[in-house]
C-alpha cells in the first residue's frame, strides 16, 4: 500500500493534478488556499484585490509582528475598496477550490488548514474526496485518523478553534496507527519557522495523544520551514510532509 500525503498547498493545483500518481490514495492536509505568498508578494487573494505594494507593507508588518498595524492597514485598504469585504473574500476562494477540487485525484481523503473555510468545502468535494475533522478511517489494515483546522492566532487565520474544541477532536479519534494534522504537535523544534523565525503554534493536544496512543507516523504541515522535518517521539516517526506550494512534491508513506 502506498499513500501520498501533501500539505500547505496554497493554490498549487497544477503540481496537486500529479500528486497521487503511483500511489493508492492521497491525503491532503490542508491549507488550499493562497491569500497572499510571502515568498512572492504578487501572487493570492490579497493582492489581486490590492496590488503588491499594498501586499509588500502588510507582509512587512506581520513579519516584525505588528499585528494591530496590519490588522489597521487592511481595514483601511477594504474601505478604500468600497466592497463587501466577505463576498469578496468568498468569491476569490470559490474560483480558487473550483480549480483545486477538481485536482484531487480519486480517492482523496482531505481535512481543514487554518486558512481553510470549511463551510465551502461541502460545495466542492465530490464523490472522490471525502473530509475529515475528528474521524478515523482504515486504509491497508492501518487506521487514520484527521484532525483539521489551527489554533487560535494573532493571525486571526479563518479556521483556528480553542484549545479545548481542538482538544475533543484528538480525543474523540482514539487508537490511531497514522496521526493526520494540519498543525505539529507541541514540539520546539517542529514548531519554529527558520524563515519568518517565529514558533507557530502546536498542540498539546497531539503531543499528549502521541505520548499516550504512540501512533506508528504523526503527519502534518503548517510550518513551511521548520528546524527540525523529522523527528522520533518514543515509537511515533513524526513527520512535516512538507510545503506542497513551494515543493510540488508529495510525502509518500508505503507499507
Amino acid at each position: 500500500m502506498r499513500v501520498h500525503v501533501v500539505s500547505d498547498v496554497h493554490g498549487n493545483a497544477g503540481d496537486l493534478a500529479k500528486a497521487g500518481e503511483g500511489a493508492d490514495a492521497l491525503i491532503c492536509l490542508g491549507d488550499l488556499v493562497l491569500f497572499l505568498d510571502y515568498a512572492d508578494h504578487s501572487r493570492g487573494i490579497f493582492p489581486d484585490l490590492f496590488g503588491t505594494e499594498n501586499a509588500d507593507r502588510i507582509v512587512e508588518l506581520r513579519t516584525a509582528r505588528r499585528f494591530d498595524e496590519a490588522r489597521d492597514l487592511g481595514r483601511s485598504l477594504w474601505a478604500a475598496l468600497d466592497v463587501d469585504r466577505d463576498t469578496a473574500i468568498e468569491a476569490a476562494v470559490r474560483r480558487q477550490y473550483t480549480e483545486l477540487f477538481a485536482a484531487f485525484p480519486t480517492p482523496t481523503y482531505a481535512t481543514y488548514g487554518n486558512v481553510d473555510i470549511p463551510q465551502l468545502w461541502r460545495d466542492f468535494a465530490g464523490p472522490g474526496t471525502k473530509v475529515l475533522d475528528g474521524e478515523r478511517i482504515e486504509l491497508g489494515g492501518l487506521v487514520f485518523g484527521f484532525v483539521g483546522g489551527g489554533l487560535r492566532t494573532p493571525m486571526r487565520t479563518p479556521y483556528e478553534i480553542s484549545d479545548e474544541e481542538y482538544a475533543a477532536k484528538v480525543e474523540a479519534l482514539g487508537d490511531v496507527d497514522v496521526l493526520c494534522s494540519h498543525i505539529p504537535p507541541e514540539v520546539p523544534e517542529l514548531t519554529y519557522d527558520t524563515v519568518a523565525r517565529r514558533f507557530e503554534r502546536g498542540s498539546r493536544a497531539l503531543l499528549d495523544a502521541i505520548h499516550r496512543v504512540r501512533p506508528r507516523y504523526s503527519l502534518f504541515g503548517h510550518v513551511h520551514q521548520p528546524l527540525t522535518r523529522r523527528m522520533r517521539i518514543g515509537r511515533t516517526e513524526c513527520v512535516n510532509v512538507g510545503h506542497f506550494a513551494s515543493t510540488g512534491r508529495p510525502f509518500a508513506l508505503e507499507w
